[in-house]
């Protein structure tokens, strides 16, 4: 079983995520937070590092993937390749950050990738309103991202909300967060595992 949940920055996968794990017995799987030897240079010249540092990290999520198939396990991934590509890497692309060469040759390249894998059994998408977000982001405190344009999370909400509806072609489960807190109210979290537990297994 391959669980991936999907949202944008601040959303409240890597919450759920290990909630999940806990709650089935699930092994949790987080973004690699190990040594990217492109982000120094990348944050000197944007436009210059953007291609490597974008097949890094699609390197690393593809390598996830193998892994993840490999294992037998039974999986709940915090973010996964497809929201990788189809709202990160296009944003910056759109953002003039990829030339029209680099992108096809990624994209080509993301495509080989993944018609050797499976989609996710289910993608839980945490979709979220910016303020929603905004506030998340400012209870957590992580300096980093206190700066982070608004205009920036309101282009990746609509990436998201495009990537679900019209690019991503594997089973979704949609739950709208902006009213829940599921991390204290064990109420909204059972509201979360009864929708999962009807799709996954038929309950209800």
């Amino acid at each position: 079983m391959h669980i991936a949940i999907a949202g944008n920055i601040g959303s409240g996968k890597t919450t759920l995520t290990t909630m999940l794990a806990r709650r089935y017995g699930w092994k949790p799987r987080f973004e690699s937070v190990d040594y990217n030897p492109y982000l120094e240079d990348y944050y000197k010249d944007i436009k210059r590092w953007s291609f490597p540092m974008e097949v890094f990290f699609l390197k690393e999520r593809f390598r996830d993937l193998l892994e993840i198939r490999q294992s037998g396990e039974s999986v709940v991934q915090d973010r996964s390749i497809y929201e990788g590509v189809y709202v990160f890497t296009e944003n910056n692309y759109a953002m003039g950050n990829l030339d029209d060469r680099d992108y096809e040759t990624y994209m080509e390249l993301f495509e080989d990738m993944t018609d050797a894998v499976r989609f996710p059994d289910l993608m839980i998408y945490l979709r979220s309103s910016v303020s929603h977000l905004v506030s998340n982001i400012e209870k957590r405190g992580r300096e980093y991202e206190q700066k982070m344009p608004l205009d920036y999370l309101e282009s990746l909400n609509r990436r998201y909300d495009e990537f679900i509806r019209d690019k991503y072609k594997g089973r979704v489960l949609t739950i709208d967060v902006d009213r829940l807190d599921y991390q204290h109210r064990p109420k909204d979290f059972g509201f979360i595992t009864d929708k999962i537990d009807r799709e996954l297994f038929g309950l209800f």
